[in-house]
């Protein structure tokens, strides 16, 4: 019980931050000039409503850079029937150049963009294709960066599947622990970040993206270099409305762990909280087997009254991020009902199932040495020693399919 309330004390850290969302938004005139960054490879599922969403941002000074993988990238045509509805003006297409081999094809991406940018930008902002911003999302990110300590400011992911599969309420569950973890450890969130312009002309964070898997995990030691820190914005809470199924999470955890085993001090709590949350349960239950196989019945109602209550806390817990998420969902117009009871049948028995396959995924991500992430192999000799394979465009049969994932 003592895990359980150590995760829930972590949980109320959260859910406090999450319910003190609201906070007074910076005008037009103390607005800083933005660059908003949109890397583009594969046409996802939710591209559509990102772009309509960006291009109708309630923020006076901002443009916006799509760079794009390829010509024949079907994202391409999504954003190019796109365009002309909208007032884009301030809408620059990049093409990317496909020639870097020592950093992530997202890497090299905000790099390139960042590169164009003058000196009239004050920050950029990031957002990933499966990212859906609502009016006042660039405003919100630019309140956050207004404190001079604040380095970069972030949101972070929050699930709430169209369509309930046992893949997604997996991936729900294990970000609902996950992002209780990145709030805890200030790790930021890539597909909501926004880095102030004197950090990227003032130091070598640029080159470091040159030469890395991932251009947002790195931030928190970066920063802290720099006597600046990682903001977490609550508000930020975006919500992302794809399914997906096992194989496919398991292969995207897979990716997330390796970015906080690559870039972030926290990695080995990261570590020991997977194989704690993990292997105790599992201990129990073999525990309780062999108790009941021996006859003993005490201990057998004993163990299995433990690793009953453990379950039941760490569903309950997950109660409360759920109810303060929908609360600034809800602010924003959104839907928030999502789950009902075939959900919640689902999602009581995805809880057991999500900790044997985090386990998997720890023990995958330990030894872990190449990745495959939307058709491209990436060999990991380290966190600065990063080889990209051959390139080629996106194809949509490619091992990841048509989805951010």
């Amino acid at each position: 019980m003592g895990l359980a309330a150590a995760q829930a004390l972590l949980v109320f850290r959260f859910v406090i931050a999450l319910l003190r969302w609201k906070r007074r938004l910076v005008d037009d005139v103390q607005a800083p000039n933005a660059s908003v960054i949109l890397c583009l490879r594969g046409g996802d599922p939710f591209l559509a409503d990102c772009i309509k969403g960006l291009l109708s941002q309630d923020y006076p000074n901002f443009q916006v850079h799509v760079v794009v993988d390829h010509k024949d990238d079907p994202a391409n045509s999504i954003l190019h029937s796109l365009l002309p509805k909208h007032d884009s003006g301030d809408v620059t297409i990049h093409y990317l150049d496909p020639s870097v081999e020592t950093c992530s094809l997202k890497c090299s991406s905000v790099v390139q963009a960042v590169r164009t940018l003058d000196r009239s930008c004050e920050f950029i902002a990031q957002l990933d294709a499966d990212t859906v911003p609502h009016r006042t999302w660039l405003r919100e990110l630019a309140t956050a960066l207004a404190d001079d300590r604040v380095g970069a400011a972030s949101g972070n992911r929050w699930y709430m599947p169209q369509s309930v599969t046992v893949g997604s309420m997996v991936r729900y569950v294990w970000n609902a622990a996950a992002v209780v973890q990145m709030h805890s450890y200030e790790i930021a969130w890539g597909g909501t970040l926004a880095v102030k312009m004197r950090v990227l002309r003032e130091t070598n964070l640029l080159d470091k993206w040159s030469t890395a898997f991932c251009e947002d995990t790195m931030l928190f030691t970066f920063l802290r270099n720099e006597n600046l820190r990682v903001a977490f914005v609550p508000s930020l809470m975006m919500v992302n409305r794809e399914s997906c199924d096992l194989g496919g999470f398991f292969r995207w955890v897979c990716r997330q762990l390796l970015t906080a085993k690559l870039y972030h001090p926290a990695w080995l709590a990261v570590l020991g909280h997977g194989i704690i949350t993990t292997v105790v349960p599992v201990f129990t239950l073999l525990l309780l087997i062999g108790a009941a196989l021996v006859g003993n019945a005490t201990a057998a109602i004993w163990l299995f009254a433990a690793l009953a209550c453990y379950q039941l806390a760490i569903t309950v817990i997950l109660l409360p991020m759920e109810y303060a998420i929908r609360k600034i969902v809800s602010s924003r117009g959104e839907q928030k009902d999502w789950m009902g009871v075939g959900g919640v049948c689902l999602f009581l028995a995805a809880v057991p199932l999500t900790q044997l396959v985090y386990a998997a995924a720890l023990w995958s991500t330990s030894r872990l040495r190449s990745v495959i992430w939307r058709g491209i192999r990436y060999d990991i000799a380290g966190p600065w020693n990063i080889k990209r394979g051959a390139y080629r465009p996106y194809q949509s049969n490619a091992e990841d399919g048509s989805s951010s994932i």
